[in-house]
Parts: structure tokens; sequence; C-alpha cells
């Protein structure tokens, strides 16, 4: 017997096709076994593919989330593109105006607002599905070391390396410029002198705009340590970092926002388009928006 699955590659956090961040979606993931769904990924080779399920909450769906060797409990641009294709294919019904749905993930409930124009969906944002936690402060000498840089490199006036988290953690370090940001490359051999850090370190690097008018700008790379993989857009590590900075700006009661652009090195450009949400001096909520693009579809086939 053979059983079809159909899927759907769309570039997620960019408005055109062949930029951006590709994700594989199966919207009808009922009886895949945890070992087929690591295999499909591992086939489409992605940084991220989805596997839809019927919701066990009552929510929208259940989502599954898998790299090419391990499953994630939640990941941004799998969020952004899981619902755009959803919408696209018309299994959230008629798109008569904004959509608000939820998914079931390993981190939790994650909320998602659709924006449609003339029927079909444009631009999809993600609330966080945890409360911003902050990890280490890491010495800068060490982040340098391992992405081939120097201390000098690194801007520390508002924050010194340190990991952050929204329901995936991250190594967050400004850099000083564009300079900088394009000389990065995981050093193997420093990655190796620093165990302690741990083996799954992601690491995320980013530049402010030249002027003060621009410092709401951004220009990012994230970098997964082990094998030197490189993300093009990367979802759950902005929202991330949106946290961090509202956490770490002044204002107690408030709204802040930023449009970073990452991938451009890699030549995958994204826009990515992130805010926060601040109340008596806390850090209440965190959300990350872009655009996609449906890019192919087909039927995998397998033999049961």
């Amino acid at each position: 017997m053979t059983a079809n699955y159909q899927y759907y590659i769309c570039d997620v956090f960019t408005e055109e096709r062949f930029a951006g961040n590709p994700l594989a979606v199966l919207p009808h993931a009922e009886g895949l076994s945890d070992l087929q769904m690591q295999q499909m990924a591992r086939e489409f080779n992605f940084s991220e593919s989805t596997f839809v399920l019927p919701p066990e909450a009552g929510h929208t769906r259940r989502v599954r989330i898998f790299t090419p060797t391990t499953e994630l409990p939640f990941a941004g641009h799998p969020n952004v593109g899981t619902a755009f294709v959803l919408a696209s294919i018309g299994e959230l019904g008629a798109l008569d105006g904004p959509k608000s749905i939820v998914f079931e993930e390993g981190a939790g409930p994650v909320p998602i607002e659709i924006e449609v124009a003339d029927g079909k969906p444009t631009r999809c944002e993600l609330e966080a599905p945890e409360a911003l936690s902050l990890g280490d402060e890491v010495d800068p000498a060490i982040v340098a070391e391992i992405v081939s840089l120097t201390p000098n490199d690194f801007v520390t006036t508002t924050h010194s390396p340190r990991v952050a988290s929204v329901g995936l953690g991250f190594l967050f370090a400004e850099l000083c410029g564009l300079d900088a940001l394009a000389r990065v490359q995981i050093d193997a051999g420093a990655l190796a002198r620093h165990t302690a850090l741990g083996p799954d370190l992601a690491i995320y690097l980013y530049v402010r705009g030249d002027d003060t008018s621009h410092r709401d700008e951004l220009r990012a790379r994230v970098l997964i340590a082990e094998g030197g993989y490189e993300d093009a857009a990367t979802g759950s590590a902005n929202c991330a970092l949106a946290g961090l900075l509202a956490h770490l700006d002044p204002i107690q009661d408030g709204e802040l926002r930023w449009r970073i652009t990452q991938g451009v090195e890699m030549g995958r450009p994204s826009t990515l388009y992130t805010r926060a949400k601040k109340e008596a001096g806390r850090v209440v909520s965190a959300w990350v928006a872009g655009g996609c693009v449906l890019v192919a579809s087909g039927t995998l086939n397998l033999d049961q």
C-alpha cells in the first residue's frame, strides 16, 4: 500500500522567491511516525520542516518542527511559513479579513496573526510562546575567538554577549560594523576549546544602524556553531533579541520596534519585523513578523 503526503515549499521572511528562509510544510501529517518525520526533514535538508497534525488542546493545529537532525520545541520561520501555507491553500477557511490562529507546539501555544489583502495572506506575525528569559553573560574574547574576530570588534555598551530566549536560546552579541559582520566565520578549534558553552550553541551577531535615526534598523547573522551552519532568517532569535533590547531599554511602559535584515552575506536576504511590549519595566510579550512566497508543491510517496 502506498501513502501519499502533499508538501509545499515556501520562502519565509521575504517578498521574493529564492530569498528568505526556505521551509517545507506537510499540511496533513497524520499517520507519520517520528522516524518518518525526521527522515523527511533530512530529505528536504532545509533548516526546518513542519508537520501539521490535528489539535490536541482545542487550538487551530498541532505543529511539529524538525531540523535535518532533531525536533525543536519552537522556531520562528516555521510558524510564520506554516501559517502562510495553510492560509494560502484554503486550510483555514475564507480569508475575508485578518485571521487569528494558535499552533500547539512543544514550547506551548503559539498565537499567530495573519494579515489578508484581496483574499490572500500577506504578512504573518507570531507571538513568542514563552516570556523572556536571560542566561549567562559570556566574555567577548571567547565569542571573538569562536567567530574569528577580535574583542575590539564587539560593542558592549548596551550589553555584553549573553544568552536570551523566548522559547529557544541564542547567544547575542553586538558588533561594531558591517566589516566585522562580514568577517565572521566559525573556528572549529576554538569551539572545541570552549565546550562549556554547549554543543547546540547558536550565535546571533548584529550591527545597529549608523546614526540615531536608524538605531531601530539592524543587520544580523545567525550561526549554528556545530558544523558552522548559517541561517537565512531566524524568527525565534529575532523575537528573543527584541525582548532583550526592550529589557535593556529605560522605557517602563510601551512598545518598541525593530526592522532586521538577515541572510545578506549568504545570498538569501530576509526582512523581519520585531516588536516587544513592556509594562512596569518588564517585557511581557515579543513578536516577529514577515512575508512569505510559495515556491513549489509536490507529493511524497511512502510504501506502507
